[in-house]
C-alpha cells in the first residue's frame, strides 16, 4: 500500500462485495462449525445438506459455515434463510434430518418446527 487512496479503494471494494453477498437471492444454509458445533457432530451434517442439495439438483440454494450459533448446549444448529422470509434455527441436528428439512422447508416452504428451538419444548411439555 502506497497511499491512503490506495487503502480508500480497498475500502470500498470490500463494501462493495460485501453488499453484493447480502442482496444475494436464493436460499442460505448455514451450520454452525465452532468447536462446540463439531464437537457435536455439525460436520457430516453439513456433508449432508451439500449432498441432499446435490442430489435434488436444487439450484439456488447456498449451503455455508460459520461460528458459533450461539447455543452450545443445542448445537448441531443450523439456521435456514428463505427469501422473503422469517429465519428458521434448527437445533440438535443429526444428518438423519437433513433429507426433511431439504424436503419440507427448502422445497416447499414449510418449516419443520418439531426441529426447533420451540419445537423441542413443545416436545417435552
Amino acid at each position: 500500500m502506497k497511499s491512503l487512496q490506495e487503502l480508500e479503494e480497498i475500502r470500498k471494494k470490500t463494501l462493495e462485495s460485501l453488499y453484493l453477498r447480502k442482496d444475494r437471492a436464493g436460499t442460505r444454509i448455514v451450520v454452525g462449525m465452532a468447536t462446540c458445533g463439531i464437537a457435536a457432530g455439525a460436520r457430516p451434517v453439513l456433508l449432508a445438506f451439500l449432498e441432499e442439495i446435490k442430489k435434488r439438483n436444487i439450484k439456488d440454494v447456498t449451503v455455508t459455515q460459520t461460528g458459533c450459533i450461539g447455543v452450545c448446549r443445542l448445537e448441531p444448529m443450523v439456521e435456514v434463510y428463505l427469501p422473503g422470509q422469517e429465519k428458521v434455527t434448527y437445533v440438535n441436528m443429526t444428518p438423519d434430518k437433513v433429507a426433511r428439512i431439504v424436503a419440507q422447508h427448502i422445497v416447499n416452504g414449510q418449516p419443520v418446527t418439531e426441529y426447533t428451538i420451540g419445537g423441542q419444548q413443545k416436545k417435552n411439555d
